[in-house]
């Protein structure tokens, strides 16, 4: 299998997408791992397998209208393997296994039949203190934008996926590219306030624009920075409730096709009417109850 990714937005070959099956019992208040996920359990709107196949498969039959090639995980039963970002993420020619937290290690175990396609020496394999999920990687060319939360109380907060190391790590396999490290706002049980992946709060659409949520960063400076890399023209702000509901979190079939939310009213429009754009929109709001969307279900392998 040949592995190709250097942006968000270049025409999808090949992707992994997560399975929607089988993914247990709704979990526990302590079980949960992101603070959408705590909210859904807290009101018990936790969404069932029924809705969850639904959503994705018109997903993929989207994905396959454009002709991509969608691989799948293995089952694993009892086991929800929707986040297929969580798992591992493509830079260049290059796939890195990401550390995800220990509780969901049999996820990663699931893409064997994946990663033998791939010749081993093109299959990065974290070291252990080296924390990152690909939800927090976010590629634009030559620059990679890396989300993290790079402060001392990193070990007790669950929605911190990616530390600092993972930024030395990627310098380390990517000396050519620019590595633009972006702490995010963290809560781990409201989710107007914290944010999970950097995909949830800022991400490249078409050419050369962007969707943001400006309070989403830590520091302000950093999203200004974002703002002024694109060009004010080429950006578009979500509010505090259209971030809750994660219309950042959107998936390029090409620099002209971009999969969205049904419900992204605003967006949507903004995408079709003032961009341009190719608009596919599909039901995945129940799935949005699980701290996820369509950005986060991928796990792109060949892109042109």
């Amino acid at each position: 299998m040949e592995l190709h990714v250097i942006n968000e937005t270049s025409r999808l070959r090949e992707v992994v997408l997560g399975l929607p099956q089988s993914n247990g019992p709704v979990p526990t208040l302590s079980e949960t791992f992101d603070s959408k996920s705590y909210e859904s359990v807290l009101h018990g709107v936790y969404p069932s397998d029924k809705d969850i196949v639904a959503e994705m498969g018109a997903f993929e039959a989207v994905l396959r209208k454009y002709g991509v090639t969608v691989y799948r995980p293995n089952l694993v039963e009892g086991c929800n393997q929707v986040f297929a970002r969580d798992v591992g993420f493509v830079i260049e020619d290059k796939i890195i296994v990401s550390n995800i937290i220990p509780d969901r290690q049999e996820e990663i175990d699931a893409y064997g039949d994946i990663y033998r396609q791939i010749h081993y020496k093109y299959i990065y394999n974290l070291p252990e203190t080296v924390h990152v999920e690909g939800g927090d990687v976010v590629l634009w060319n030559d620059i990679i934008f890396l989300g993290q939360y790079d402060f001392r109380d990193y070990p007790s907060v669950k929605t911190a996926r990616t530390n600092r190391l993972a930024l030395d790590y990627l310098k380390m396999i990517f000396p050519q590219k620019t590595i633009i490290p972006l702490n995010l706002r963290k809560s781990d049980t409201d989710p107007y306030e914290g944010i999970l992946h950097l995909d949830c709060t800022f991400m490249p659409v078409g050419r050369n624009r962007a969707i943001i949520y400006k309070p989403g960063f830590i520091n302000p400076r950093d999203a200004d920075h974002l703002v002024e890399m694109f060009g004010p023209e080429n950006v578009f702000e979500l509010t505090r409730e259209e971030m809750y509901w994660m219309n950042s979190n959107v998936f390029s079939i090409s620099e002209d096709v971009v999969v969205t939310e049904e419900h992204f009213t605003r967006l949507n429009d903004h995408l079709r009417n003032v961009w341009g754009m190719t608009v596919e929109t599909v039901p995945y709001r129940e799935i949005s109850k699980m701290g996820g969307l369509l950005r986060c279900s991928t796990l792109p392998l060949r892109r042109d």
